[in-house]
């Protein structure tokens, strides 16, 4: 009998556990949160980073970029950004070796249910690989150019936990089946791969880029939101849920793990009114037709706006430096059933009341600072006092929901902030810690802790409260 001649090497012969050149890699030039494209071919395909220089090259065989980079640089240690798998260049083994695993977990961190499960319990710092500390979750988001407006809103929601759980996961979503062809998926698995990095405990800086995700934004709302233009946060939260809800296999009528925690339904009663110009006797007289009487509707929603009362255009001297100031409470009586607001529509008038009939687990407040006529935008400047703790919502509801909803007790978590002039303002977010109780400030890289009392001071345009599931349910709150 003949036995087979082995041609070549095998692959464990081309594999190495020890590299000579490990202690070449420098992990503080490393950054995974870029596009994931060959510096040189701008392509997707097969890239590889340099784990020397922190470049992106495509290939490893003879003749790719890689390898020209290896042999014309001496850099030999490289990392497929796809397969997560180390080589080294030229000679083409792969390299394994546990020391390398900090890397593997920097450009996909994982996360077990136990680890979830603990992160409001506890406010342990973190140190980065670049020596500064930092709180998981309380992490600033570089703007690259003029992001801000979609950094709060990203922020804002990687601070809601079941939210959070569910992204944290990729277990949950990666099975749902999307149609051919729908990119609105990358959406889903952009924003979970951001929530990943923000609450990593072994990141390498104390900060994330948002540039993939936000590239993710650009390419599937065709552009109506970018990177490098100014945008609007209530209009950015609106297109981003509704779209997230809908790549997560949403429907009008199917649930979705976005609606659980933020969806509620309202009653609207609505009434057309006649003409104003039209004679008072046809107005009596079109009052009585059917058209004309109240009608009442159920709808569902994902947040509640808030109208602010008209800012004062003239003001005499003693007022000129004083800031016009309006309750929480006063704002919200939109919804008490009783309180009529018109709306004008290009052709009818409709006057319209609305009171609600569903809270949701995480409850949205947009506060409506901005009115855009034909000629410019015009920012009400109105401060919102409001409490952070114990907001109850109970006398919003209609009378048979005030049976059916137990726990109508809300709490502050977070607190969007438009700062500056209508187009050419800046944001930042204040976000209560779940594990130390503490609020915190962000503002792109910059985080601060802040005082509570100084939240309520500012021009709040976003909020996002949280339902007590019971009356001894007393988020921890330090100092609110």
């Amino acid at each position: 009998r003949y036995l087979p001649v082995k041609i070549g090497r095998s692959s464990e012969d081309r594999r190495s556990r020890h590299c000579p050149y490990l202690d070449t890699i420098n992990r503080s030039v490393l950054d995974f949160d870029f596009e994931k494209l060959c510096s040189i071919s701008l392509s997707h395909i097969n890239v590889y980073a340099c784990l020397i220089c922190g470049k992106y090259f495509q290939g490893r065989g003879l003749k790719s970029h890689a390898y020209t980079h290896s042999v014309q640089f001496t850099h030999h240690v490289f990392l497929n950004l796809h397969t997560l798998k180390f080589y080294c260049l030229p000679d083409n083994y792969e390299i394994i070796d546990s020391s390398l695993e900090d890397i593997t977990y920097v450009l996909k961190p994982t996360f077990t249910r136990q680890h979830i499960s603990g992160l409001d319990k506890q406010g342990k710092l973190y140190r980065a690989y670049d020596g500064t500390t930092y709180l998981p979750g309380i992490v600033g988001l570089n703007n690259i150019k003029a992001n801000d407006y979609a950094n709060v809103v990203l922020q804002a929601l990687s601070n809601v936990p079941p939210l959070r759980n569910y992204f944290l996961e990729e277990e949950n979503y990666c099975g749902i089946r999307r149609p051919p062809g729908d990119i609105m998926f990358l959406l889903v698995q952009r924003f979970g791969e951001l929530m990943r990095k923000l609450w990593n405990p072994r990141n390498f800086k104390a900060h994330v880029s948002p540039h993939e995700m936000l590239q993710a934004v650009v390419l599937c709302s065709k552009k109506n939101f970018q990177i490098t233009k100014q945008g609007d946060a209530v209009d950015f939260l609106s297109w981003f849920m509704n779209a997230l809800h809908g790549a997560l296999g949403g429907t009008k009528k199917k649930p979705s793990s976005l609606t659980k925690v933020f969806q509620g339904s309202m009653r609207i009663f609505s009434k057309k009114l006649p003409h104003p110009d039209l004679p008072p006797e046809e107005k009596v007289a079109l009052l009585l037709k059917e058209e004309y009487q109240e009608e009442m509707s159920d709808t569902t929603f994902l947040f509640l706006t808030l109208d602010l009362p008209t800012a004062p255009l003239y003001k005499d001297e003693k007022e000129q430096l004083i800031i016009p100031q309006v309750p929480l409470f006063n704002i919200l009586a939109k919804f008490n059933g009783n309180t009529e607001k018109e709306y004008k529509t290009y052709k009818e008038n409709f006057l319209k009341r609305f009171q609600l009939l569903k809270l949701p687990p995480y409850l949205i407040f947009c506060i409506k600072r901005f009115t855009k006529n034909n000629f410019f935008v015009e920012k009400n400047p109105t401060i919102v006092n409001f409490p952070i703790t114990n907001v109850d919502l109970r006398e919003y509801l209609t009378e048979e929901a005030q049976v059916t909803e137990k726990n109508t007790t809300y709490d502050l978590v977070a607190n969007v902030v438009h700062d500056g002039k209508p187009t050419e303002g800046a944001y930042r977010i204040h976000v209560l810690h779940h594990g130390t109780g503490k609020w915190y400030e962000l503002q792109d890289l910059q985080v601060t802790d802040i005082l509570p009392q100084m939240i309520t001071l500012s021009e709040a345009y976003i909020q996002i409260w949280k339902r007590r599931e019971s009356e001894d349910d007393t988020t921890n709150h330090t100092g609110a």
